[in-house]
C-alpha cells in the first residue's frame, strides 16, 4: 500500500496508523507511553484502532494496535492493554461528530504553553493565518477522566478540526487521517513560532482580511489538493528509510 492511496481495509488501515505513530515519534511529538491517535475502522459498528497502553511511540506496529468500541471497550484481544481513561475525549468527539473519523492528541511544550496562556493562539505568523476560523477552545476540567465532560467539548468544538485544550494541549480530527495530521502538524507550528516569537518581543499583527484568505488558500486542507495525503506520504517514506518495522 502506498499512502497516496485512500486506505480501505482494516490491515490498510493499521499500517497507515502505525506509521502516523512512529511519524510521531520522529517529530518528537510524544509523551513517553501517554497521549493517543485513534482511527475508525471500516464496517457498521463504531470500532477504532488505538495504541497500546505501555509502548512507545517508536515500539507501534500494525499488529499490536487494539481495537476498540466506543466506550473504549476492547473488542479483538491481541495481548495488549488500552487505557480506557485515555480514550474518553475521543469517545466523546468519535460519538458526536460525524467526519471525526480520526483523531490525534498531544502534549508538545509548545502546544501545552500556548494552551496555557491568557491569549490563546495569537493569529500573527504563517501558520496561525491558516487556522482562522478553524480553531476551537475547550476550558481545563482536570484529567480526562470523566465522561460527563464529553457533551461539554461537544459544544466547545463546534465542528472545527483544530481544538486548543486550555492548560492541556492540542487535538485535530478530521475524516481521514492524513487531514488531521494537516491540521495538526498547522496548529503545532503556529504554536512553535508564537512560543519561539515572544522572545523577540510585540509582533506585527496579520489583518482578519489576510487571515481569512490564508485559511481559504490553505491547500493542505483542500480535499482538491490531496488534504495531507502528500505530506503525509512523504514523511511516512521517511519513517520506512528509518524503520520498516512498524508495518509488523
Amino acid at each position: 500500500m502506498t499512502q497516496a492511496t485512500h486506505p480501505h481495509t482494516e490491515q490498510e488501515l493499521r499500517v497507515q496508523l502505525a506509521a502516523c505513530y512512529r511519524i510521531f515519534d520522529m517529530l518528537r511529538w510524544t509523551e513517553m507511553i501517554y497521549n493517543h491517535i485513534t482511527l475508525r475502522v471500516p464496517g457498521p459498528e463504531k470500532h477504532f484502532l488505538i495504541n497500546p497502553f505501555g509502548l512507545l511511540y517508536n515500539e507501534v506496529t500494525a499488529s499490536k494496535l487494539v481495537k476498540i468500541d466506543i466506550d473504549g471497550n476492547v473488542i479483538q484481544d491481541n495481548g495488549y492493554p488500552v487505557n480506557p481513561a485515555g480514550f474518553t475525549l475521543h469517545s466523546a468527539i468519535h460519538k458526536h461528530v460525524p467526519d471525526a473519523h480520526c483523531i490525534m492528541h498531544t502534549h508538545t511544550t509548545a502546544g501545552c504553553a500556548v494552551a496555557s496562556a491568557d491569549c490563546g493562539l495569537s493569529p500573527d505568523n504563517f501558520y496561525s493565518a491558516q487556522l482562522y476560523d478553524r480553531v476551537a477552545y475547550h476550558a481545563f476540567e482536570g484529567i480526562t477522566l470523566h465522561a460527563e465532560e464529553g457533551p461539554r467539548l461537544i459544544k466547545s468544538i463546534d465542528n472545527k478540526p483544530a481544538v486548543i485544550l486550555r492548560n492541556h494541549g492540542l487535538l485535530s480530527w478530521g475524516p481521514t487521517l492524513p487531514m488531521a495530521f494537516a491540521t495538526l502538524w498547522t496548529l503545532q507550528r503556529a504554536c512553535e513560532i508564537q512560543v519561539m516569537g515572544a522572545a523577540l518581543g510585540p509582533t506585527r499583527a496579520i489583518s482578519k482580511a489576510i487571515q481569512q484568505q490564508c485559511s481559504a488558500q490553505a491547500l493542505q486542507f483542500d480535499p482538491r489538493h490531496g488534504a495531507g495525503e502528500d505530506v503525509f506520504a512523504a514523511l511516512v517514506r521517511q519513517v520506512e528509510r528509518l524503520d520498516p518495522s512498524y508495518k509488523d
